[in-house]
């Protein structure tokens, strides 16, 4: 058979050659047809992939079982009208059945009170479990969702939020490290995201930092903010959502579990509030990123009136050396970083601290000790990279979120990653004598729990009463 003749100057390599794909995004006209093609590749796979579709839904609360998915169900309201919510999602095991309603958005649309609370009514009413939202708003967790509802509405039914750069993230790391075990499954998974990964699914992830970014940095560098400002409150939620969003970026490439770092418990209007006082007040936002088994979390702080972003870490100095052991200890882990990292020093029983950039530190050493008492121990180091804000309000080269991103990462790969915390050494066995000193070592006498019969059986115990009576 003759084989197929490929046209004069073109190649498949050409830019009008499209791959064919499984999920294309080619031609989506609208946001209507953008959010009802990425409900259906998602719901589709979800059931194609059980191993993905019941790793997703883990995070939201869902039973380990058999997944059914469909898309456009039409529910009947309290009142006799017919509502079509974007998808339902049924997990079945045994005889018991999980079942919850799907509300989609993409793009820069955003989750509405008004549906989610009509869709909270419409699951109650026809018995349902559970109303999942999924929208490229960043949450902290599944159970915290970005609408305000009454708690009234959720005693029977359970609210629960995810992210597309969750779900994108959630795939990847399935993907790529966990392993599909089915080939043809993990071609489909790998399909999945292709086609969210591309802009035009909407999908990608978090966008930027909202319409009142620029207006709100100004103000921030001139000190005329106020956290009375609304638009103070709305740039602090897109921060927490920018935190969660390189969390999920960096628990891609690591295909782990990175969380953002917060207090146990704490509501989300109170982090709000204290993010709100602190940009007002200093003109910072800070927040930080738990890395599975790193030294410690990674910290990112932005100044606005600096206009410099700064990435850190703290590790605990060794406790068995002295002072200049320990900044030895510190430099000889720092050859590969980067020479402008600033070092800080922090010191047992006082509040004075040194500093130095690891360039310096390196010719000099000792102008990371305490001046006061050169003797005197480190306690704890802090390592610290700062950089310029990005000014633009995007994702891409030179904004915030795109800078704010790399930088996090690059401070993982070229540092975090391969510091090591300090551990103290095991105790070690006292030499052992010369074969010949313990041969003329006289033999201990036998322990007192030892009873007489189990001595004379090594020979070693005293004559038995006949024996000392003579008889």
């Amino acid at each position: 058979m003759t084989p197929p003749q490929i046209p004069p100057n073109t190649s498949p390599g050409d830019a009008s050659w499209h791959e064919a794909r499984l999920l294309p995004t080619i031609g989506i006209r609208g946001q209507e047809e953008q959010e009802k093609r990425a409900t259906s590749a998602l719901l589709a796979v979800m059931r194609a992939v059980p191993e993905f579709g019941r790793s997703l839904l883990s995070e939201v609360g869902a039973p380990r079982g058999r997944i059914s998915t469909y898309s456009e169900v039409r529910l009947a309201e309290v009142d006799g009208k017919v509502s079509i919510p974007d998808g339902a999602i049924v997990v079945e095991w045994g005889k018991k059945v999980w079942t919850a309603l799907l509300e989609v958005k993409t793009g820069t649309a955003e989750l509405a009170e008004e549906q989610v609370t009509r869709y909270i009514d419409l699951a109650r009413a026809n018995g349902f479990d559970a109303v999942l939202t999924l929208s490229n708003q960043l949450t902290a967790a599944a159970e915290e969702s970005p609408v305000r509802v009454a708690k009234a509405k959720l005693k029977k039914v359970e609210l629960r939020h995810l992210s597309w750069w969750a779900v994108i993230t959630e795939a990847v790391v399935q993907h790529r490290h966990r392993g599909v075990s089915d080939p043809d499954q993990a071609w489909i998974l790998g399909e999945l995201i292709a086609y969210l990964d591309h802009e035009g699914s909407g999908a990608s992830g978090f966008e930027d930092m909202g319409s009142e970014w620029v207006t709100v940095r100004d103000a921030a560098r001139n000190q005329t903010l106020r956290a009375a400002d609304p638009q103070a409150r709305a740039v602090a939620e897109r921060w927490e959502q920018l935190l969660g969003y390189v969390a999920l970026g960096l628990g891609q490439d690591l295909g782990g579990e990175v969380s953002v770092s917060r207090r146990r418990n704490q509501p989300k209007d109170e982090r709000m509030t204290e993010l709100v006082h602190a940009l007002a007040q200093h003109g910072t936002l800070s927040g930080g990123l738990r890395v599975p088994n790193a030294v410690g979390p990674i910290v990112i702080d932005a100044d606005l009136r600096a206009r410099r972003v700064t990435t850190s870490v703290r590790l605990a100095a060794p406790a068995d050396k002295r002072a200049r052991g320990r900044i030895g200890w510190l430099l000889r882990q720092l050859k590969q970083a980067p020479p402008d990292l600033r070092l800080e020093v922090a010191f047992a029983h006082t509040s004075e601290t040194t500093a130095s950039l690891l360039s310096q530190a390196h010719e000099d050493p000792s102008a990371l000790l305490s001046a006061k008492d050169p003797k005197r121990e480190p306690r704890e180091f802090t390592l610290a990279l700062s950089r310029p804000l990005g000014k633009k309000r995007g994702r891409g080269g030179g904004s915030f979120v795109g800078d704010t991103r790399e930088q996090t990462i690059a401070f993982y790969r070229d540092l975090v990653q391969d510091l090591r915390p300090w551990q103290p050494q095991a105790p070690k066995l006292p030499e052992q004598e010369d074969q010949g000193e313990i041969a003329a070592t006289p033999s201990p006498t036998p322990p007192a729990f030892a009873s007489g019969e189990e001595v004379r059986e090594v020979g070693e115990g005293p004559a038995s009463r006949s024996e000392q009576s003579g008889s």
